[in-house]
């Protein structure tokens, strides 16, 4: 499920929540803050997607990065900017991008189009196999033993993302970030709906999302 993702933008307070975000993901991640030597980066990082600013310093805007880009690589790209109107898409989309996020906005929402372009290029997989858990981001659909699971939207994004890290430890704080979009707010509400998960998934076999104590929650068989 990782992916190599660049980020190309010149606004720190921006870059690093978004780079700590994708790193969080599980995604390898390379950032900088204008397009000096953006064909080198291009070519010894080999992104699989790209998260351009338009407006950059320097000279070279996220436009131009994007003509650069398709020139020499397949790299997906997601445009960022404060321009919202229509022209400035179609210029986006004309210059090769597959999505586009307008500023301000939450750090989730970038996270799930990065996720969703992935997914839509086949840079990853949509579909997910722990034991006779199957969840498949694409379809939207969980299914354990054969039977597909009844979930709530929250139920199945938090279900998605412990499965997209099996194996790995995830604190209530990266699930409260990756999944609600925040990173202050009462812990509790991650072992709501852990526990919520858990019965369902326990209707049809033994425990797979496991508690590691003080540490946060854990996939696996």
């Amino acid at each position: 499920m990782v992916a190599r993702v660049l980020v190309v933008e010149d606004e720190e307070a921006i870059r690093e929540p978004l780079t700590a975000a994708l790193r969080a993901a599980g995604h390898e991640v390379r950032a900088c803050a204008d397009g000096v030597g953006f064909e080198d980066v291009v070519d010894s990082f080999r992104p699989d997607l790209a998260l351009l600013d338009v407006h950059l310093p320097g000279g070279r805007d996220g436009f131009e990065l994007a003509r650069a880009l398709g020139g020499r690589s397949d790299c997906a790209v997601l445009m960022l900017t404060a321009r919202d109107s229509v022209a400035d898409r179609i210029t986006g989309f004309e210059t090769g991008a597959d999505d586009y996020v307008v500023k301000p906005f939450a750090t989730v929402e970038v996270l799930a189009r990065v996720a969703a372009v992935l997914r839509r290029l086949g840079r990853v997989p949509s579909t997910v196999q722990v034991a006779d858990l199957v969840v498949d981001e694409g379809a939207q659909i969980a299914a354990r033993a054969g039977r597909t699971l009844d979930l709530t939207g929250t139920e199945f994004r938090l279900l998605a993302y412990l499965t997209g890290h099996r194996g790995r430890i995830l604190s209530k704080t990266q699930l409260l970030t990756q999944v609600w979009g925040y990173d202050e707010y009462d812990p509790n509400l991650v072992e709501v709906h852990v526990s919520a998960l858990r019965r369902k998934l326990e209707e049809h076999g033994p425990r797979l999302i496991h508690t590691a104590r003080g540490l946060g929650y854990v996939v696996r068989p």
